[in-house]
């Protein structure tokens, strides 16, 4: 990814708010990939003329299949109050999702203990008393039903690894596109996960935030979709 490709949602001395785009890691990782993290701060040094190491602070993560919406830290202060908001739910992340198959509720919250399996970066359903367990709770409800597939707006209430899509699938509706999770349901393609809407309060001025991206509204399977 180039600084070229950045798209800016919104700058200021303590945050900048960018769109992650689908199939780039948001930070490094071991595969050693061009990603978000680095292309921000690229853009940092050369927009500010910053010698050296720009402070750039990563605050939330998005799996590297999902886009959407991300906030960065641009001064230590900045980062350490949105990290204290994340902790203290003070964030709110929405997403849409297109799922294979409708859930049997319109509207529901989904309550699991999550473990994550960091040999092979698969996160499972699991019992309360099992090590590593986390819990996971999330809040969906249908906003269209097409073609036996279902755009639902989902709401975290906590932030586990693969969440979403684990969590959806436990109830037999995995995300469309989702190889890993979708069992026998599973269909190919881009995996039809998109975090939306970021809403916090601005770290320094307190000013509540919202910003919104809709997702790529002319590919399958959004195209479905009046969003």
């Amino acid at each position: 990814m180039q600084t070229s490709d950045l798209i800016i949602l919104h700058e200021d001395n303590h945050i900048i708010v960018v769109l992650k785009p689908q199939m780039v890691a948001c930070c490094p990782d071991e595969s050693g990939d061009s990603n978000l993290f680095d292309c921000v701060k690229e853009y940092l040094k050369t927009e500010y003329n910053k010698p050296g190491n720009a402070y750039l602070g990563l605050v939330h993560r998005l799996d590297r299949p999902t886009g959407g919406v991300m906030v960065f830290a641009k001064t230590s202060k900045a980062a350490a109050r949105l990290s204290e908001q994340m902790k203290n739910g003070g964030f709110e992340k929405r997403y849409f999702a297109v799922l294979c198959g409708v859930p049997s509720k319109k509207r529901a919250v989904l309550e699991n203990y999550l473990r994550k399996n960091s040999v092979n970066n698969t996160v499972y359903v699991c019992t309360q008393t099992e090590e590593g367990a986390k819990f996971a709770s999330l809040e969906y409800e249908i906003k269209e039903e097409q073609s036996g597939l279902s755009l639902v707006d989902v709401t975290l209430h906590t932030g586990r690894t693969h969440q979403i899509r684990v969590q959806t699938a436990a109830i037999n509706c995995p995300v469309y596109g989702d190889m890993r999770y979708g069992g026998e349901k599973a269909v190919k393609g881009k995996l039809a996960l998109w975090a939306y809407s970021l809403r916090f309060t601005h770290p320094t001025t307190g000013e509540a935030l919202k910003f919104v991206i809709e997702p790529p509204k002319d590919e399958n399977p959004w195209k479905k979709f009046n969003i």
